[in-house]
C-alpha cells in the first residue's frame, strides 16, 4: 500500500506579507565568513572557497513584510504514505518535507515546527525553521524557501505514485525537480533531486539539504569521519577532531554554549550519511548517492541568546538541531557545473535503529562503524542504486497534471529562448505551464512580443526586477529605438547595470529616470550609491526626498532612518517618523531605530519605554545584536550621568554583569 494525496494542512501562522518593492542593492561576499584557513586543511577542500559569492540578489525580491502575528492557516500539503511513512511536504513553502512520521513507533522523525514563523535568517529575509528544506543556487538559504513550487503527480511503470516538485532558480538561472517517492512497505523515503545547467557557460552551483530533528541531552550526532571543518561566525575556518574538541565531545549538541556550524569531512569513497540518534540508539538517519558529499551539524547553542533563538522561531520548549548534507565541503563553497550539464543524486530518509550502549560509548569509530553496518542493512548500497535508476526513469516524464503553481518566470524564460531561436530551455521531461504567467511577467511578456516596457505612474510600485543579460539586451534596444523612454525602463536599466557591475552606467540611468518623472524609487537608488560612495549626508538628503513621495513604503522610510543615523542626524529621525502612516511607525522596525536615536541624543526614557512595550520584534537578524546593544548603551549613559563617569571599558565590564538583558532582547549567538 502507498499512496500520494494533496490535502489542507493546519498551523498557526504568521503572515509572510508583501515583497518589498525596493531592489536589493547589495552583493553576497559578505556571507562568505571565511577570512582565513588554517594550514592543515588540505588544498582539495581549499578550492571553490568563496567561489560564486561575488553576486547580487538580483532579480528576486526581498521578503521582509512579515508579522509575529498568528492565525489558523491552512496550506496545501502533499502527503506521501505507506504502511510504514507518512512524509508531509509544503509546496508552497519552498516544497519542504515537514514532517516524517513513522507509524509502528508513532514517532516524529523531524522537527516539525507547530507554527509557522518568518524570521530573518534568509537570503531574502524570510525564513522558517523545521522539516527538511531544500537550498538551491546561492549561499545561504533558498531563495525559494519561503515561494511556492511547482507541484504535480508522476507514477512508475509500476504505477506507484510519485510527488515532483520543481522550479526556476533565478539568479543562476537554472531548473531543478525534486521527485520524492515512498515505495509500498518501505521504511525510507527517496528524494531525487536533479539540477540542469541550460547555459553554455560554467554556472557556480550550490546546495545543502537541511535536516531540522529534534534537539535532546541525549541525542548524539553520527556521522563516518574524525574530522570536520568548524566555522562559528568569528572570521576562520579550523579543523577539528570528532568527537572530542577542546575536551567537548560536540556530538552533543547540547554540549555546546555558542551557536556553530561543523562540516563532517568524511572519507573518500565512503558512504555518505548523518544520524541523529537518541538514548536507545534510535533516529533519523539521511544517507545519499555519492554526489551529496558533505555533511554538517549546525546548533543554536545554549547561551541566551541561543535558547531565545529557538523560541522566537517557534514556541517555547521545542528546541531542534539541523543535520545537513551538501555538494561541497562547506556553505562557503559553490562548485563549477559545467555548461548545459545535468546533476542529480538520490537521498534517503527514514529510522534507524542500533545498540543505544555502543552508539554512546567512548569508542568514537565502533560508534559510527555500527550505525553504518546497520544502515547497510536497512538500505544496501545496492539498493539505493536500483532505485535512484528507476527514478531516473520517472524523472524523464513531464508533469501532466499539476496540484501547485509555481511562478511564471521558467515560461517566461522558454518563450524567450523560442522568440530568440535559441537551445529549448529543457528536454520534454520538464516544461514550464503558460498558466503560470502572471502579473509580474506581464510587463516583460510586452517587452519580448511588443518591444516595448509598458508605462506607469511613477507613484505605483515599479514592478518585477529583471537582470538577465538578454533582456537587458532586449531593453536597451527599445528605449533606444524610442520605445519605452519613460522613467520605468530606465528605472529597470540602472538595475541591471547594478547588477551587471557596470556602475558608470547605473547613476545615467537613474538619473535619466528622474529627469523624466521624480519617483521614490530612483531617488532611493541614487542614496544607495552615495551611501557606497560614503557620501552619507547626501544619502540622507536624498532618502529623505525619497519618503516625501512614498511616506507609506515602510521599508523605505526604514532605509531612511538608517541612512540619517549613519550621518550623524539624530534629530532628523523623530520628526521624519511623525510625517509617516501610524502603521509604518508602529513597525518593530522603525520602532527600534526610533529607539537608536533616543540613545544617540540622550533621551533614556523614551529608549527604555520602548524596549518595555510589548512589542515583538519580527526580523532580527540572525547574529544581529543592535537590542542588547541598545539596553547595555542605555543602561552606560544612565550610570554615567548619575555618577559622573565616563564611558569607558570598565563601565562596559560593570554594565554587562550588573544589567543583564531580558531574555526576550537577548539574541547574542556568541552567549556574551
Amino acid at each position: 500500500m502507498n499512496e500520494l494525496r494533496f490535502e489542507s494542512y493546519y498551523l498557526p501562522a504568521a503572515d509572510l506579507g508583501p515583497e518589498n518593492p525596493l531592489p536589493s542593492l547589495q552583493r553576497l561576499r559578505g556571507v562568505n565568513f571565511v577570512q582565513e584557513v588554517e594550514d592543515d586543511i588540505p588544498a582539495e577542500d581549499r578550492a571553490y572557497l568563496g567561489y560564486g559569492f561575488d553576486i547580487s540578489l538580483l532579480p528576486y525580491r526581498m521578503q521582509d513584510g512579515y508579522e509575529r502575528q498568528r492565525k489558523r492557516r491552512a496550506f496545501q500539503a502533499a502527503v506521501l504514505e505507506n504502511e510504514v511513512l507518512r512524509a508531509t511536504f509544503l509546496p508552497e513553502l519552498g516544497g519542504r518535507l515537514w514532517s516524517l512520521y513513522h507509524k509502528p513507533s508513532q514517532r516524529e522523525l523531524l522537527y516539525c515546527n507547530p507554527v509557522f514563523q518568518p524570521a530573518n535568517l534568509a537570503t531574502r529575509n524570510a525564513w522558517f525553521s523545521g522539516g527538511v528544506e531544500w537550498n538551491i543556487g546561492v549561499p545561504g538559504h533558498s531563495p525559494l524557501t519561503c515561494s511556492p513550487l511547482f507541484a504535480a503527480r508522476l507514477n512508475t511503470p509500476e504505477g506507484e505514485p510519485v510527488l515532483c516538485l520543481f522550479e526556476w532558480e533565478r539568479v543562476r538561472q537554472v531548473p531543478f525537480r525534486i521527485d520524492a517517492y515512498l515505495p509500498s512497505g518501505s521504511p525510507m523515503l527517496f528524494v531525487r533531486v536533479s539540477i540542469t545547467n541550460p547555459h553554455d557557460e560554467i554556472t557556480p552551483m550550490y546546495w545543502w539539504s537541511n535536516i531540522a530533528v529534534p534537539e535532546h541531552p541525549s541525542v548524539r550526532v553520527v556521522t563516518p569521519t574524525d574530522y570536520a571543518y568548524k566555522n562559528a561566525y568569528r572570521g576562520g575556518l579550523q579543523r577539528v577532531s570528532v568527537p572530542l574538541w577542546e575536551n567537548t565531545d560536540i556530538t552533543y549538541s547540547t554540549n555546546l554554549d555558542a551557536a556553530n556550524d561543523f562540516f563532517f569531512r568524511i572519507p573518500d569513497g565512503q558512504r555518505p550519511w548523518i544520524a541523529a540518534l537518541d538514548g536507545q540508539g534510535t533516529g533519523l538517519v539521511q544517507t545519499s548517492t555519492a554526489r551529496l558529499q558533505a555533511r554538517k551539524l549546525f546548533v543554536w547553542g545554549m547561551s541566551p541568546g541561543g535558547r531565545r533563538w529557538q523560541e522566537y522561531l517557534s514556541v517555547p520548549d521545542r528546541p531542534y538541531i539541523e543535520i545537513q548534507a551538501g555538494l561541497a565541503r562547506t556553505q562557503s563553497h559553490c562548485l563549477p557545473m559545467p555548461p548545459q550539464a545535468q546533476w542529480s543524486w538520490l537521498e534517503a530518509y527514514g529510522l534507524l535503529e542500533a545498540d543505544g550502549p555502543t552508539i554512546h560509548g567512548s569508542d568514537w569509530a565502533k560508534a559510527w562503524t555500527t550505525v553504518d553496518e546497520t544502515l547497510e542493512r536497512l538500505l544496501p548500497v545496492e539498493r539505493m542504486a536500483a532505485i535512484d535508476q528507476q527514478l531516473s526513469m520517472v524523472a524523464s516524464t513531464t508533469p501532466a497534471t499539476l496540484h501547485q503553481m509555481g511562478s511564471g518566470w521558467g515560461t517566461l524564460e522558454q518563450l524567450r529562448r523560442e522568440a530568440m531561436q535559441e537551445t529549448p530551455l529543457l528536454t520534454p521531461d520538464l516544461s514550464f505551464p503558460a498558466t503560470s504567467l502572471g502579473a509580474d511577467q506581464a510587463p516583460w511578456l510586452n517587452l519580448l512580443q511588443n518591444g516595448e516596457l509598458p508605462y506607469q505612474d511613477p507613484a505605483q510600485e515599479p514592478g518585477a526586477w529583471m537582470v538577465q543579460t538578454q533582456w537587458r539586451e532586449l531593453l536597451e534596444r527599445a528605449v533606444q529605438a524610442g520605445h519605452g523612454d519613460h522613467w520605468l525602463s530606465w528605472l529597470h536599466l540602472g538595475v541591471m547595470y547594478y547588477a551587471a557591475g557596470q556602475l558608470e552606467a547605473v547613476r545615467d540611468a537613474w538619473t535619466k529616470s528622474l529627469q523624466h518623472e521624480p519617483s521614490a524609487w530612483a531617488l532611493r537608488n541614487l542614496a544607495v550609491l552615495a551611501q557606497d560612495e560614503k557620501q552619507y549626508e547626501a544619502a540622507a538628503a536624498l532618502y529623505e526626498q525619497a519618503v516625501d513621495l512614498a511616506p507609506h513604503v515602510t521599508r523605505l522610510v526604514i532605509e531612511c532612518c538608517e541612512a540619517l543615523l549613519g550621518a550623524n542626524r539624530a534629530a532628523a529621525v523623530p520628526p521624519l517618523l511623525e510625517t509617516v502612516p501610524s502603521t509604518v511607525q508602529a513597525h518593530s522596525r522603525v520602532q527600534l531605530l526610533r529607539a537608536r536615536a533616543a540613545l544617540q541624543l540622550d533621551d533614556l526614557e523614551t529608549v527604555a519605554a520602548i524596549l518595555r512595550q510589548p512589542l515583538e520584534f519580527a526580523d532580527i537578524r540572525e547574529g544581529e545584536v543592535s537590542l542588547t546593544d541598545l539596553w547595555f548603551g542605555m543602561h552606560e549613559k544612565r550610570l554615567a550621568q548619575t555618577e559622573g563617569v565616563a564611558i569607558d571599558e570598565s563601565l562596559r565590564r560593570r554594565v554587562r554583569a550588573e544589567y543583564p538583558p531580558p531574555a526576550e532582547l537577548d539574541f547574542r549567538l556568541s552567549g556574551s
